[in-house]
């Protein structure tokens, strides 16, 4: 055989070897809910306190139109202007609340189911400094950054969810900077998206330039393919008013909602495990009866999203063992009640794409995962304790979703696989399962290959550059953003949103 042959034919090998296997090992919305770090008896004691804190304590700061609506569906008044919740009314609006819903995608083939014990990873985030691809340094977010992100996770299959990752620093106008966040997101993916509104006021044009993109006027509302990330409760245990407003205009335009509640142990939350969990979940169950208050059932992603701060110095301690914990703990709790799950994990304070990156991302993620957090948000890209992202960390996150799904999905006992006439033919026949038919079946069936972690030993590592991690996410993020340009919006809808909005992006 020609060396010429002996080359192309490794290259066949090669080629053959990391194309995607005819079934898929390790898909998006594989199955968690396994790891369950409180007990019932423990589950029971917080959402008593959580109980006793909404009925007893309340809220504060309610604004008039809500506390009406609230008082309509049996809140009551209480002392110091709060209102109290009685658990009549919390477990009302845990009977009525949406279980499962659909998150269309613009591309229906890209939509994905939420709530049940399925898993998915997505973004979040509003990195304020991007790790710039060149210089390996931090510099403000733009603009640019925002469509070069979405565009490069536009190709990564276990990203199932896209919001903005970060703040176009260089838009200083609140409407602009929403109105091309949105753009930034329809002009570069199909995936369902996400995005904040600073005002309600800022709702119904934004949806003018959904409608574009839908088909027409009401098409969006029609099968919305956008949901709103709102955080209408101030921790500790008080409305944000201008967030209650963005609240009600999205019921108004069918938009569905994540609330968020992110509040902090130690600072805005008790320090203890066992208390932060007591007054997160109330936090969270009263944007569920703001909800509730306003449209029965309407959909809502229960984002009960505990944050820990180091407490010696106050930073963000986002790849914490306590937030891989607490995060867990969390989803299981929202699982128990039986409402779609939303945790922060996946999250790293590490600034480089370095040994404390891999450690505290591996950490974080696998423990939500495991223990059923429906949407795992902030899981791709996010680094410097959530100020800043990586396009280097948006294709390693990829890659390291993958081995958690395949984690998920567990070990299928049957009798093909415990495979006991193939451990007859191989001791009775060569001794061992290379090119068996059994191994051939299941290295198809049962195996990830990753296509940027090294399995190469040393010496062939050494003759290929030694790259480390950082140098070969960055080509391939480079490789990406080279080659996919995609174009999501038509040229008379581009024309159409253009003519009604400010777009400052080429």
């Amino acid at each position: 055989m020609s060396e010429t042959s002996r080359r192309a034919g490794r290259a066949e090998r090669l080629a053959k070897r990391s194309a995607k296997p005819v079934i898929d090992p390790c898909p998006p919305g594989q199955a968690g809910g396994a790891y369950k770090p409180l007990t019932e008896a423990e589950l029971n004691a917080i959402y008593d306190t959580t109980l006793a804190l909404l009925a007893k304590l309340g809220l504060g700061e309610v604004p008039d139109r809500l506390s009406r609506d609230l008082l309509k569906v049996g809140a009551r008044e209480g002392g110091n202007d709060r209102i109290l919740f009685p658990p009549k009314l919390v477990q009302d609006a845990v009977d009525s609340a949406a279980k499962t819903f659909t998150l269309h995608g613009r591309d229906p083939a890209r939509s994905i189911e939420v709530g049940g014990n399925r898993v998915h990873f997505g973004t979040g985030g509003a990195a304020v400094q991007t790790l710039d691809i060149d210089t390996h340094l931090y510099r403000p977010s733009t603009l640019a950054d925002l469509h070069d992100f979405t565009r490069l996770q536009d190709t990564l299959a276990n990203v199932s969810w896209y919001t903005r990752c970060c703040v176009a620093t260089d838009v200083p106008d609140n409407f602009e900077l929403n109105v091309n966040t949105v753009y930034a997101l329809l002009r570069n993916t199909t995936k369902p998206t996400a995005t904040s509104f600073t005002l309600a006021e800022h709702v119904a044009p934004i949806v003018e330039m959904l409608d574009i993109a839908a088909g027409g006027p009401g098409a969006f509302s029609e099968r919305p393919f956008m949901k709103a990330h709102i955080s209408p409760i101030i921790s500790p245990l008080r409305f944000g008013a201008d967030a209650v407003d963005v609240v009600y205009e999205c019921i108004r335009h069918n938009i569905p909602m994540s609330c968020i509640t992110a509040a902090q142990a130690g600072a805005t939350a008790p320090a203890t495990m066992a208390g932060f969990l007591a007054q997160s979940l109330a936090e969270t169950l009263a944007s569920l009866v703001m909800v509730h208050a306003i449209q029965p059932g309407f959909p809502m992603v229960f984002s009960n999203w505990p944050l820990v701060i180091d407490l010696r110095t106050g930073a963000f301690a986002g790849g914490s063992g306590e937030t891989a914990l607490l995060n867990a703990a969390s989803a299981q709790l929202s699982n128990w009640l039986g409402l779609p799950s939303g945790v922060a994990c996946s999250m790293t304070d590490a600034k480089a794409i370095d040994a404390q990156y891999g450690v505290e991302k591996g950490l974080t993620s696998i423990a939500a995962a495991l223990a059923g957090g429906n949407l795992i948000y902030e899981s791709s890209g996010m680094t410097a304790s959530l100020l800043g992202v990586s396009f280097e960390a948006f294709v390693l996150d990829d890659e390291m979703h993958s081995h958690t799904y395949r984690a998920l999905r567990g070990i299928e006992v049957n009798e093909a696989n415990l495979g006991y006439d193939a451990i007859l033919d191989a001791v009775l026949g060569d001794g061992h399962f290379l090119g068996g038919q059994h191994t051939f079946a299941a290295m198809e069936r049962d195996y990830f290959y990753p296509g940027l972690a090294n399995r190469d030993e040393p010496r062939t590592w050494a003759q290929n550059g030694a790259r480390d991690a950082w140098s070969v996410a960055n080509a391939r993020a480079r490789e990406i953003l080279e080659t996919h340009r995609p174009e999501f919006l038509t040229p008379d809808q581009d024309h159409a949103i253009r003519q009604r909005f400010n777009i400052l992006h080429a």
